[in-house]
């Protein structure tokens, strides 16, 4: 069932926030890949009806949860500005990314400005280490840190480093696009870093490809061992979002009935006080009519995402079973677009799944893409823990 919602109600929706410039986002799927991690786990057309989400009708600050911003600094002014912005609504903001080298060094990024910010509005600072390169994550450096001894110690040892240096308080492991045979490599390595960093009075999280079983493999699930991160670190943040992908059909980034999929797979295997649920802070706007390997969606923040509606004169949508808003509009070329985004409903939908799995938190991918009402939502349904 879809239910149609007045411009009204979107327009809540248009309040001042910062943007943030992501043009050179981790996230961001490469044209030349047309497989996203979320791409292999297979999507049901026929799924039950799911109950319209009331944000009124919710329980109001007594679940105590981390909230993690992931944040990419590439405009160090920016990036402060959006710390100013939020960082008082989060336990961590993790900053994306310092990159890996296959000889085991470490590309910094422009977090001089931000990491001062960050703990001046009372969050922790999380560095987020990525196999990242040239536009990608890559299986080859990823592999290289993991059989090369050398190359694996002085990783560790620059990241141990930079953290005590910089003052970060935690660590992300984020390394994606793994060969599936390197699963035990994987594995091993984990085993080797993360006891010294801990060791070093961090903690330390991984990221995880959304999985629904154990047997699923290819190079963006393979790798990535739910029970044994469970095991070894102290909590995982699960990647939920990018079903609605840039290159991709128009679908909703984040739906529901695929989240829960994701989580309850997940809690069989990891206990509940360590999973962190992924969620989206952009939508995507589509040129219709869509075509595999053509022009890929533009990402759009909620906020913009509400405005456009009203200034196009757009119905907003909300999809019952994906929780998710989304209306069509013509541009100025007579072109056909469909968005997809995120707003107070399908916020409370992704805050109620916290609550009913009473998991550890939730992280945001992305910082920058103002979305007013989550923050104010999140405060008032949540205690934040504060980890300083």
């Amino acid at each position: 069932m879809k239910k149609s919602f007045t411009l009204i109600f979107s327009l809540t929706l248009v309040l001042t926030a910062c943007t943030g410039n992501n043009e050179n986002s981790g996230e961001a799927q490469d044209q030349t890949n047309p497989q996203p991690r979320v791409h292999q786990i297979k999507t049901e057309t026929n799924q039950s009806k799911t109950k319209e989400v009331n944000p009124s009708e919710t329980a109001h600050g007594n679940h105590t949860i981390d909230s993690i911003g992931f944040l990419e600094p590439v405009d160090p002014k920016q990036a402060v500005s959006e710390v100013n912005n939020v960082g008082k609504h989060l336990s961590y903001v993790a900053f994306f990314s310092y990159r890996a080298q296959e000889d085991g060094n470490l590309i910094p990024i422009k977090d001089d400005e931000a990491l001062p910010a960050t703990r001046k509005n009372g969050a922790a600072a999380m560095m987020v280490v990525t196999n990242f390169t040239e536009g990608n994550f890559s299986p080859d450096v990823a592999h290289k840190i993991f059989t090369d001894k050398t190359a694996s110690k002085r990783f560790i040892q620059k990241v141990i480093q930079t953290m005590k240096a910089k003052g970060y308080k935690a660590l992300n492991i984020d390394f994606e696009h793994i060969r599936a045979e390197d699963r035990d490599l994987y594995n091993g390595f984990l085993e080797t870093l993360i006891p010294q960093v801990r060791k070093a009075g961090f903690k330390v999280s991984t990221a995880l490809a959304p999985k629904t079983s154990d047997e699923q493999s290819g190079p963006w699930h393979g790798a990535h061992d739910y029970k044994h991160h469970g095991e070894i670190a102290d909590f995982v943040i699960l990647m939920t979002y990018e079903w609605g992908w840039s290159g991709g059909p128009p679908m909703a980034v984040s739906p529901i009935p695929q989240v829960k999929k994701v989580i309850d797979y997940a809690l069989s295997v990891i206990p509940r006080e360590k999973i962190v649920m992924g969620a989206p802070l952009y939508g995507y706007d589509w040129t219709l009519p869509y075509e595999k390997g053509g022009k890929f969606a533009k990402r759009i923040a909620p906020k913009e995402a509400a405005e456009l509606a009203i200034k196009e004169g757009a119905e907003i949508k909300f999809d019952n079973e994906a929780q998710a808003p989304h209306f069509n509009y013509r541009d100025d070329n007579n072109k056909e677009h469909t968005v997809w985004y995120e707003n107070e409903q399908s916020a409370q939908a992704k805050f109620n799944l916290v609550k009913e799995y009473r998991l550890r938190g939730i992280a945001y991918w992305v910082l920058g893409e103002p979305f007013p009402q989550n923050w104010s939502m999140l405060e008032d349904q949540f205690t934040i823990k504060k980890e300083q």
